[in-house]
């Protein structure tokens, strides 16, 4: 019998109140279902630290918990440890990818750093928008994408889970 790794994952927009917790909570649910929670570790971080300490935006919350999702985490920066910490770090917009590959450490970290919507099965965006200064559609549009995407990351980690290795190969 195979001991199976943990793949760890951390998600990242600009505040962490709106679209990395929702990845979150979104991908931990995906796991949870597949029976594979216990193979990952999955956190969300911001790139500043205005919101630090703060529950995710009320609102995000609201339409997150209408289709299932707790938005539990509390808005955390990324700390320079996260990039040695986490196998794969995942911005939700071309900012927040370019950001953290300006953060890392080195070229084996920077090399970690992905985008969201590299994972997604419908390609309808090429990032996740920021809904914050947006209504109640951007808020589900943001859920969209992200059940999409959550759903092809899990897929592209399930053969390095099952091949025993603690990074998959992007």
């Amino acid at each position: 019998m195979r001991k199976h790794r943990k793949i760890q994952i951390l998600f990242v927009c600009l505040g962490n109140i709106c679209r990395s917790p929702s990845a979150e909570a979104v991908m931990k649910q995906l796991v949870q279902q597949s029976g594979r929670a216990d193979q990952f570790r999955i956190d969300s971080a911001g790139l500043i630290d205005y919101h630090e300490g703060e529950q995710a935006d009320p609102r995000m919350r609201a339409h997150a918990i209408r289709r299932g999702y707790v938005l539990d985490s509390i808005s955390r920066p990324v700390r320079t440890a996260d990039f040695f910490d986490f196998a794969l770090i995942i911005g939700m917009d071309s900012r927040n990818v370019d950001e953290l590959r300006h953060r890392a450490p080195s070229v084996e970290t920077m090399q970690k750093v992905h985008q969201m919507t590299e994972f997604s099965r419908n390609r309808l965006y090429d990032y996740v928008p920021d809904p914050y200064y947006s209504g109640a559609e951007g808020f589900e549009l943001v859920l969209d994408l992200l059940e999409d995407a959550c759903q092809g990351l899990l897929d592209a980690c399930i053969p390095a889970l099952d091949e025993t290795e603690s990074t998959p190969k992007m």
